[in-house]
């Protein structure tokens, strides 16, 4: 596979800035894997103090998953949880996208998981891989490895500006599938090599990437080299396989039903309104996958413990900040919704973060406003780099030291292209589970609104409906609508992080 590609080495004066001023956060070198020494990058030259960083990102995971994850359940009582962590788009490519470099979707150019505005293509394209934590920490004399998922459209053997098998720059280690989905028969993309996995029980991926993160890690403690570890796993998203262990299991376990559950807002918008109520058929279809997604996220479970204990085993794990998260959530039958994604509620763009590492306020949870555009300022800050005045995040240091600054952020913003129609993305919806419109939505730790491109609203004051089953748009005054509008505007136009922290704190 070949794609059109993008000039990666920046003009010689570029260079000359960054040997002067030093590296920029978010921003990275040319380095690519297995390349630091012929770029010339730094290699041991970060602090003995700077923190190791694991970071576990899981696909499609909702917050009734957590319950049945021993292993995150014991970050919590060890770390900081982030209970209004969003995301900005319920939607794998662009809230990835997003990870990486910490841009809002309007800055990265990446909406969806398909060109012409998404996928690998489009996030290659606009130049996004010379700007990402990968290439900070890289520069910074970090080892870096990705493993499992990347992004939507990436092939393990593709050519991408003429090299085969290609792998994107600041990254170590690279042990990346393509349709990893089924957890079997796939290739991996290893440092630049395809790698054929079949059906075995040791094939299975999740097993696989746990197997080679501890590997990375005990080659790096070895190697006296500071790490950052990104294992992205395929679970829980669909067919959401199990590992073999676990096939079996969950046989009796019962659906949630939260208030949501069957149930559509009053003043719903268009798309939502003239949803029926479930069919037991429906209701037995939606429990079928929830105990396969209960049962996929046992070997994530067990990998975060296995990655602990390898940390423990080495005598790095206090030195470690370890990161658990999902790239976006998922409904499950809330609003007469089948499992799906790509909503503006809560179930869909609300999930869980928790942190664990040296000096981080253990069994704690933080309202603060966080948004996956924080993650890549925060591990570039972690590790000793430069803020970078064009991501529009902002660092989660701070709050990682039990502090909130008095201008931290207020509002997250949301953005979704839609409907999703293309027949090539694992993520199209199927039949009743939501295919919204496109539409802008800002969520702050009381209200959240929605925009639709369509003309209609929704405003749920999530501090009385934390359900979200009122949409009392219509009850509110001109001047709100406007000034909500105005915050809105501000957010969606904003670039860099100066511009987007101001907008960020209306609100």
């Amino acid at each position: 596979m070949t794609i059109a590609g993008v000039r990666r080495n920046a003009a010689p004066w570029l260079a000359i800035v960054a040997l002067a001023a030093g590296l920029v956060a978010c921003s990275g070198d040319d380095g690519r894997a297995g390349t630091a020494e012929e770029s010339g990058s730094p290699r041991g030259s970060a602090s003995p103090q700077r923190p190791n960083i694991v970071w576990v990102l899981t696909d499609d995971l909702s917050s009734d998953l957590v319950d049945h994850m021993p292993h995150v359940k014991a970050m919590q009582k060890d770390g900081l949880s982030f209970s209004n962590y969003t995301v900005t788009d319920s939607l794998c490519c662009p809230s990835r996208s997003s990870l990486f470099t910490g841009k809002f979707p309007h800055n990265t150019g990446v909406f969806t998981n398909t060109p012409p505005d998404g996928g690998f293509e489009t996030f290659h394209e606009k130049g996004n891989e010379d700007k990402t934590f990968a290439t900070a920490l890289h520069q910074q004399g970090y080892r870096t490895a990705m493993m499992g998922k990347y992004l939507n459209g990436y092939q393990p053997d593709m050519t991408v500006d003429g090299e085969k098998n290609y792998v994107p720059p600041g990254w170590d280690e690279w042990d990346v599938a393509g349709n990893g989905y089924k957890e079997y028969d796939y290739a991996l993309n290893e440092n630049g090599r395809t790698v054929d996995h079949g059906h075995d029980p040791e094939d299975y991926l999740t097993d696989v990437v746990n197997e080679k993160g501890q590997d990375f890690i005990g080659t790096s403690v070895r190697d006296k080299k500071p790490f950052v570890l990104d294992i992205s796993t395929f679970a829980p998203h669909g067919p959401a396989t199990p590992a073999p262990q676990d096939e079996g299991s969950f046989q009796d376990l019962k659906l949630p039903r939260p208030p949501a559950f069957d149930k559509t807002p009053t003043d719903a918008p268009q798309w939502l309104k003239d949803k029926k109520a479930f069919t037991p058929q429906q209701i037995k279809k939606i429990t079928r996958t929830y105990r396969k997604r209960v049962r996929a996220v046992q070997a994530v479970d067990r990998m975060i413990g296995d990655l602990q204990e390898k940390l423990k085993k080495e005598g790095v794990y206090d030195n470690t900040v370890f990161a658990f998260a999902s790239d976006n959530g998922f409904h499950m039958g809330q609003y007469r919704l089948m499992p799906g994604k790509q909503t503006a509620f809560d179930t869909d763009v609300n999930v869980p973060l928790v942190v664990t590492g040296p000096g981080v306020p253990q069994g704690e949870t933080t309202g603060a406003i966080a948004s996956n555009i924080d993650i890549c300022p925060t591990f570039t800050e972690l590790g000793g780099a430069a803020a970078d005045p064009d991501a529009d995040g902002r660092s989660l240091v701070p709050l990682l030291k039990g502090e909130t600054p008095a201008d931290w952020p207020r509002t997250a913003l949301v953005e979704h292209h839609g409907p999703n129609t293309s027949a090539q993305d694992p993520d199209k919806p199927g039949k009743g589970s939501g295919n919204p419109p496109s539409y802008e939505a800002l969520r702050t730790d009381r209200y959240t609104y929605v925009a639709y491109r369509n003309g209609s609203h929704e405003y749920y004051d999530r501090s009385k409906d934390p359900d979200m089953l009122h949409n009392v748009y219509g009850q509110l005054s001109s001047r709100t609508k406007e000034r909500l509008a105005s915050d809105l505007k501000r957010l969606q136009d904003c670039k860099g992080a100066k511009e987007c922290a101001a907008a960020s704190r209306a609100g």
